[in-house]
């Protein structure tokens, strides 16, 4: 995975939009991240599946974080198939 040169906060990364390179299409925004506590690594990433409805559940996806391929300023690009993507 390259990262550019800047580290990104939390916050900066729960903003930028999560793109297959597959599919060209935008899975949406990091909603939250699952971590190693012990090994200090990020596991993987959960993306809210489609937009809350007044009073519905919300469903997640779960990117592991070997599928990112690229952090950019503005979106992270990650190489997903259907059998990589995961409700959590």
């Amino acid at each position: 995975m390259d990262v550019e040169l800047n580290m990104f906060s939390l916050n900066a990364l729960k903003e930028m939009e999560i793109i297959d390179v597959n599919l060209g299409k935008v899975l949406g925004t990091i909603y939250d991240l699952k971590l190693d506590c012990d090994n200090f690594n990020i596991v993987s990433l959960l993306i809210i599946k489609e937009k809350p409805k007044i009073f519905g559940t919300v469903d997640f996806i779960e990117i592991p974080w070997e599928k990112i391929q690229k952090i950019g300023y503005d979106v992270i690009l990650v190489d997903c198939d259907d059998k990589t993507l995961f409700e959590a």
